[in-house]
């Protein structure tokens, strides 16, 4: 586990999530080693883990979990009915079950299945195990789908990787139905918490990658006397693997940045010609190929995607290079390099496991690349206007409330995982955006934001409680990436507007300071708000009144899902 990154409670110790193991074979021994490291409901036998689910005073359902780990082995499920029919009706069954006994306020783990049977083994010419599998597969995407709590959980990689002589114990299956071997149990816990760990945790966004010997073999300025080794072939193979685990992170949304010592002509030739490159120019969404102090090259690339230096991993062949980006900038991450290039692609997938994982993927994580990009042309554009006015004009932001309830997850993101723009930073778990979505008094607001250069995504949210006769906004976060465009000044008109609807004449917002958030520090103060007082913890109060509420410089349309509501002027 690593670390850095592990949730700690307000008084710095590790919180102990609440997790169960539900499962149709005998699943005990797992949930005992669970209980190491988190608090865990020891169910009451194995094969009921629905009617455990419906029950609304099971002993599951007392135990509260946050997350339900349901790990189900497909012969058993299907009573070993091997025909394609059979196997169909009892999946629907299952899964038409399950959506029915899920919460909303609760996260599912459903696992993927492995076909595993004694029997199996003298019906292979009239048994296809991949079909009867993805009739599982297919109505498991689809719930995933349908519903943001509720993810896949890869037990069919873990059986992959042991064999099923390892993976299985016929032994133990008779005596007591625990189907897998003592190394698969163990195997099976620490990727269940690996789970639990990365639900919470704050992923790491920045890859920072060096260029020779790094992604490629060699040097880039001698490849004329010494050719740079990337193919398809011996150590070459190595380098390109290394590059495609590296091109799937991006893919998923890793920023990469290429921060390297080397004649920037040199490089950008084997990047842009090299024929064995998977990475291309367009995957990086900063570089900085000169001969500057790394560390220096790093804090820049920061200010230039506004993102703060301990999201970065810095990745480099060099121990000399590593220990001085390390020295002058301890927030960042900088892991071991491998000795040998066999062993780089295995070791980059331990840092994406370790550093940037994540358990869902949203539209944002998969565009991030494009994104930033897009913020290039932002700051390109912003050089060339007279005036921050004609600036905000050009760029014809357009400003979309969308339904939250169909943005759940990123809004868990966003709650969790925002710092900058955050004023009051406090965290929700997706069991309590549930809660307040169906809560009267609670109302959660999301916002989409366009301009001319693209789709920023979802990159903003406030909720206010309206539960007092003054309602407040609880929480009020915006990305970093939309910063420095007044975009907050349309957002907030347009949930002041919503609440004087709501027949409210007021509207109350607090400020409270942390280590990052100091940027927003006179947010309400610069919206037109009086400062109500401050509390000993540092906390503001502010408060305005909705039939009075001040202009602001917002340029741009505010729009409520694909129909245009207003239009706020400077």
């Amino acid at each position: 586990m690593v670390e850095e990154n592990v949730t700690r409670s307000a008084a710095g110790a590790p919180v102990r999530r609440r997790i169960t193991l539900l499962s149709n074979v005998n699943m005990s021994s797992v949930s005992r080693r669970l209980s190491r490291e988190a608090e865990v409901h020891q169910p009451s036998g194995y094969g009921n883990e629905l009617g455990a689910m419906m029950n609304p005073n099971s002993d599951y359902n007392q135990f509260e979990p946050e997350i339900t780990f349901l790990v189900m082995d497909l012969a058993e499920l299907t009573e070993h009915e091997l025909e394609k029919e059979a196997v169909e009706a009892h999946v629907e069954q299952w899964y038409a079950t399950f959506a029915e006994a899920m919460r909303p306020d609760r996260i599912y783990y459903v696992s993927d299945v492995y076909l595993y049977s004694p029997e199996l083994e003298a019906a292979d010419l009239l048994v296809d195990r991949v079909v009867l599998e993805n009739l599982w597969m297919d109505r498991l995407d689809a719930l995933c789908e349908q519903f943001p709590n509720v993810r896949k959980f890869p037990y069919r990689r873990m059986i992959e990787q042991l064999g099923e002589e390892n993976a299985f114990s016929m032994k133990m299956w008779y005596m007591g139905k625990i189907l897998l071997s003592n190394e698969a149990q163990k195997r099976l816990a620490e990727l269940i918490l690996r789970y639990v760990h990365m639900e919470y945790r704050t992923p790491k966004k920045v890859l920072v990658l060096d260029l020779d010997n790094t992604l490629w073999g060699g040097l880039a300025g001698e490849h004329d006397q010494s050719p740079v080794v990337l193919s398809e072939d011996h150590s070459g193979l190595a380098y390109k693997n290394h590059q495609r685990v590296i091109r799937q992170m991006q893919k998923q949304g890793v920023l990469l940045a290429i921060v390297s010592k080397n004649n920037e002509e040199d490089a950008e030739a084997i990047l842009k010609n090299h024929p064995h490159m998977v990475l291309k120019p367009e995957h990086f969404a900063a570089k900085r190929i000169n001969w500057n102090a790394k560390s220096e090259n790093i804090l820049e690339i920061a200010q230039e995607l506004n993102l703060g230096v301990d999201s970065f991993v810095f990745w480099d062949d060099s121990p000399q290079e590593r220990m001085e980006v390390a020295q002058m900038l301890p927030q960042l991450t900088v892991p071991d390099f491998p000795e040998n290039a066999e062993e780089l692609a295995p070791a980059m997938t331990k840092i994406y496991h370790d550093y940037f994982e994540k358990s869902v993927l949203t539209k944002e994580d998969l565009d991030k690349t494009a994104q930033y990009a897009e913020n290039a042309k932002r700051m390109e554009l912003k050089k060339t206007t007279s005036n921050f006015y004609e600036y905000l004009k050009e760029l014809k932001i357009v400003v979309t409330r969308v339904e939250a309830d169909k943005h759940l997850k990123r809004l868990e993101d966003m709650v969790n995982k925002t710092n900058q723009f955050n004023l009051t930073t406090v965290r929700h778990t997706m069991s309590e955006l549930q809660r307040m979505l169906n809560d009267p008094y609670q109302k959660l607001f999301a916002y989409r934001v366009e301009d001319r250069f693209g789709d920023n995504g979802v990159v903003a949210a406030v909720i206010v409680d309206m539960s007092q006769s003054v309602p407040v906004i609880e929480e009020f976060l915006m990305s970093c990436r939309v910063m420095g465009k007044n975009v907050e000044y349309g957002i907030l008109k347009d949930v002041e507007l919503e609440m004087l609807d709501e027949h409210f004449t007021k509207l109350r917002g607090y400020y409270i300071p942390t280590a990052k958030n100091k940027p927003v520090e006179d947010f309400y103060a610069k919206a037109g708000y009086e400062m109500l007082g401050e509390r000993a913890d540092g906390t503001k109060v502010y408060e305005v009144d909705l039939t009075k509420a001040p202009l602001r410089e917002f340029v741009g349309q505010m729009v409520l899902e694909n129909i245009r509501i207003k239009e706020i002027p400077l």
